[in-house]
C-alpha cells in the first residue's frame, strides 16, 4: 500500500501493518514519518527497538537472526535498518523476502519491520523484494515540498499548532523557506511562543524578520524592484557578511525575475494587471514596487537578468574560484542596464 506524508496521520488510526518503508531525501518528513510511527508502535506494545544501517559490509544475517530470536525483554520489537544507498545483493533480497513471507503467515506480529532510505529509483521499486515488502506493509515516498504540496502542509502544521496566520503571512512563509522544511517548521514553533493565538499578519513576520537579521532576500528584492541598485549593492554585502547562503537569494531572485517576464508577457497581450495581482499573490503593500519595476524594466532587460542568473547559479555549482555575490552584483545591474552588462563575461578570473 502507497500512501503520502499527508496521510500518515490517518493511516497510524488503523491496526499497524508490520512492515513499513520510508524512502525520499527531505529530512522533516522522514524523521517525522519515523518518529510518529514509533510512537504508535509504542502505544501498541512495541517497547524494544533494534537498529541496523546497512552498507556496502553489512552482514543481513544479523537481521535474520534479530527476526528469528526471542527477546528477553519485549514480546514485541521493532526491527528498523537504514539503506545507505538502497542497494541490496542477492543474500540481501533473499533475506527480506523470507521475513515478508513469515509476517504473512502470522495473525499478529510480534515484529514491526520498518525500512528507510534516500529517494527510490525506477528500478528499485520493480525489484521482487520491494514489492513483496509493499504488499503486505506500507510505502511512504518523501517528496520535497513546493507549491500546493507546502500550502497543504503549512495548513496543516497551523492547525496542529494552533497557529493563526493569515492567507498573505501563509503565503510569505511558504515562499521564504521553500527547500527548507525543518527551518520551517522550526519558525512555526517560534511563532506559536511569539503570538500564542492572535492572528499574525504579513507585517508582523516582517518585522521579526528584520529583528532576526539587518536584511532579508525580501528587503533586498523590494529594493531591486524599486530601481534602488546602490541599496541592493550595500545590501548584498550585508548579507554576505551574515553568512546568507547565495543559493537562497539566487531563488528568491529568480522568482521575482521569472514572475516580472509572465506578468509583462501578458500585460503585452492585453490582460489586466489588477487580475495578474490577485493570480500572482501581489500583495496589496508591494504592488506600488510592482508597478514602478513594470515601468521602469524592458522585457529585454529582464530576458538578460534570467541568463546571467542561471549562469551564476551554475557557476556557483560547479567552481569554487568564483565569488557569488559579484556574481548576484550583476544580476542585479542587469535588470535595469542589460544593454551594458551584454558586453561583459560572468566567467571572469577571480584574484584574491
Amino acid at each position: 500500500m502507497r500512501i503520502y506524508h499527508s496521510n500518515l496521520t490517518k493511516q497510524l488510526s488503523k491496526p499497524l501493518l508490520p512492515i513499513w518503508l520510508i524512502f525520499g531525501d527531505e529530512p522533516w518528513q522522514k524523521n517525522d514519518a519515523l518518529d510518529s510511527l514509533k510512537e504508535q508502535a509504542k502505544n501498541q506494545g512495541y517497547d524494544e527497538l533494534i537498529r541496523f544501517t546497512s552498507d556496502d559490509k553489512f552482514d543481513w544475517n544479523q537481521v535474520f537472526e534479530e527476526f528469528q530470536s526471542l527477546s528477553l525483554f519485549s514480546a514485541q520489537r521493532i526491527i528498523e535498518i537504514d539503506l545507505v544507498n538502497n542497494k541490496l545483493d542477492d543474500k540481501a533480497s533473499k533475506i527480506l523476502l523470507e521475513i515478508a513471507s513469515h509476517l504473512q503467515q502470522q495473525m499478529q506480529a510480534d515484529v514491526l519491520l520498518i525500512i528507510h532510505g534516500p529517494k527510490l529509483d525506477a528500478a528499485i521499486s520493480r525489484k521482487k523484494w520491494f514489492k513483496e515488502l509493499d504488499k503486505i506493509g506500507c510505502y511512504i515516498p518523501l517528496y520535497e515540498m513546493e507549491g500546493k504540496g507546502l500550502s497543504i502542509w503549512l495548513n496543516q502544521q497551523c492547525q496542529q499548532l494552533s497557529l493563526r496566520l493569515d492567507r498573505q503571512a501563509q503565503a510569505m512563509l511558504a515562499e521564504f523557506f521553500t527547500g527548507n522544511l525543518p527551518a520551517l517548521h522550526q519558525e512555526l514553533q517560534k511563532l506559536v511562543i511569539l503570538f500564542q493565538q492572535q492572528i499574525i499578519t504579513v507585517e508582523d513576520l516582517e518585522q521579526l524578520l528584520i529583528k532576526q537579521a539587518k536584511f532579508t532576500p525580501f528587503q533586498l528584492v523590494d529594493a531591486l524592484l524599486a530601481g534602488n541598485l546602490v541599496e541592493c549593492m550595500n545590501m548584498l554585502t550585508q548579507l554576505k557578511n551574515e553568512g546568507v547562503v547565495a543559493a537562497q537569494l539566487i531563488w528568491v531572485l529568480h522568482k521575482e525575475i521569472a514572475q516580472l517576464e509572465v506578468i509583462q508577457n501578458r500585460l503585452a497581450n492585453g490582460e489586466v494587471l489588477q487580475q495578474l495581482y490577485k493570480e500572482f499573490r501581489v500583495w496589496d503593500k508591494r504592488k506600488p514596487l510592482y508597478n514602478k519595476a513594470l515601468q521602469q524594466i524592458s522585457l529585454a532587460n529582464i530576458k538578460q537578468a534570467k541568463r546571467r542568473l542561471a549562469k551564476t547559479d551554475l557557476i556557483s555549482k560547479t567552481a569554487a574560484d568564483f565569488d557569488q555575490y559579484i556574481l548576484l552584483s550583476d544580476v542585479c545591474i542587469s535588470l535595469y542596464h542589460g544593454e551594458v552588462t551584454k558586453r561583459l563575461n560572468l566567467d571572469y578570473e577571480y584574484l584574491d
